[in-house]
């Protein structure tokens, strides 16, 4: 089998779809494939790009990565409806042109995208939040994802989403046939295990926290993420259990949130919240280990990765009953209607005081978190390919 990978998505540090187009990446170079090609911009290596980060000491800030030109001419498309239109259509063509006399290598598009490409073409499809949730995303880019996706559905032989619940969707949203798109599921980085106190207390440190000392969220502050409804359970809680255990809310700040910023602000002023910001790949792994308890109240996901980060770790888990949580979960977290905040509150209080609810709660999140594996995502991944080669 011959394959060729985009690996646009891998940017330093990694978050959610550059960390599967990375472990991806890195999973097929060990399968020992006839050929396999890596599409950078407009040029196919053999090589991924290095990480920065992984020589990072702990607590250590991670080497920036300039961001190439095409990155930063996709950006601005994405902002603007003629450049959009314009890199939308010059962008593929261009990326077409490269890919031509390779047809006999199956092309993936890890991100959504594929360009014209007269050999075997897969696509992962992470979610359709741009269709189901387009008020929770920029309108920008929900004009340039749409146009870019009714593209991928004309050229692809065959698609991957990351799990059954997506495949369905999929299926049922676009007339597609179930047959031709096969859920995969994501896994946890090795990163992401249980560790003592010992060995967390110097990292957490270093963020003015203690072991099992905070209640943790991580991902980008936006609408999607439902914080507004976790903010207002948290302040339903008693004010000492808030003290004892303050919020923290880590990642990038996101779009449509600064309204969000200020009550997260208001909170911080009155001591039980914290909110460092994006915290540094070499840094997230034992913030998750010391957490006490992770909530994730999210609107809709394509998988949810932080709650199985978080189920690793063996840290117990709430979140929300919505859209793919539920698959990723299974029983081993408590779940919660995505606008209750009545019922967030009161599991947020079982979650901090009823041990016996938080061991059963860990012990299965870490049987459940070991039913996934990056390697299974690779074998699962080259039985795709094979599919999409006999869906032609």
């Amino acid at each position: 089998m011959k394959v060729i990978l985009s690996i646009d998505p891998i940017r330093y540090p990694l978050t959610g779809i550059g960390r599967y187009t990375y472990e991806l990446a890195r999973g097929l170079q060990q399968a020992g494939l006839e050929d396999l090609l890596l599409m950078r911009g407009m040029r196919l290596q053999r090589d991924l790009p290095p990480r920065p980060d992984l020589s990072a000491e702990p607590g250590a800030t991670s080497i920036a990565v300039p961001r190439s030109l095409r990155t930063r001419l996709q950006d601005m498309a994405k902002k603007s409806r003629l450049a959009a239109g314009l890199y939308g259509t010059l962008a593929p063509w261009q990326r077409g042109r490269v890919l031509a006399g390779h047809e006999d290598h199956i092309y993936h598009g890890p991100n959504f995208y594929l360009p014209p490409f007269a050999g075997t073409s897969v696509a992962t499809i992470h979610d359709l939040s741009i269709y189901l949730w387009p008020q929770t995303h920029p309108p920008e880019r929900v004009r340039y994802m749409r146009s870019q996706l009714k593209k991928t559905l004309k050229y692809a032989d065959f698609l991957i989403t990351d799990t059954e619940y997506t495949r369905r969707e999929v299926a049922s949203y676009f007339n597609w046939p179930l047959q031709r798109i096969r859920a995969v599921h994501l896994a946890s980085a090795a990163e992401f295990q249980p560790r003592s106190p010992q060995q967390l207390r110097p990292i957490l440190q270093q963020l003015g926290l203690q072991p099992d000392g905070y209640v943790l969220f991580t991902g980008t502050i936006e609408p999607r993420k439902n914080l507004e409804l976790l903010l207002q359970a948290y302040q339903q809680l008693p004010a000492a259990l808030r003290q004892r255990w303050p919020l923290v809310l880590c990642g990038y700040r996101g779009w449509a949130s600064a309204d969000l910023h200020r009550r997260m602000e208001s909170a911080q002023r009155a001591g039980w919240l914290k909110s460092p910001g994006f915290v540094d790949a070499s840094v997230l792994p034992a913030l998750m280990a010391g957490a006490r308890l992770f909530v994730y109240p999210s609107l809709y996901e394509g998988f949810g990765l932080p709650v199985l980060e978080a189920m690793a770790s063996g840290v117990p888990v709430i979140c929300s009953n919505a859209s793919t949580l539920p698959e990723v979960v299974a029983d081993a977290a408590a779940l919660h209607a995505p606008q209750d905040v009545d019922g967030l509150c009161r599991l947020l209080q079982r979650g901090r005081e009823e041990q016996h609810w938080r061991a059963r709660a860990a012990a299965a999140g870490l049987q459940r978190a070991s039913e996934f594996s990056w390697q299974r995502c690779v074998d699962q991944t080259l039985e795709a390919y094979a599919a999409a080669r006999q869906a032609r």
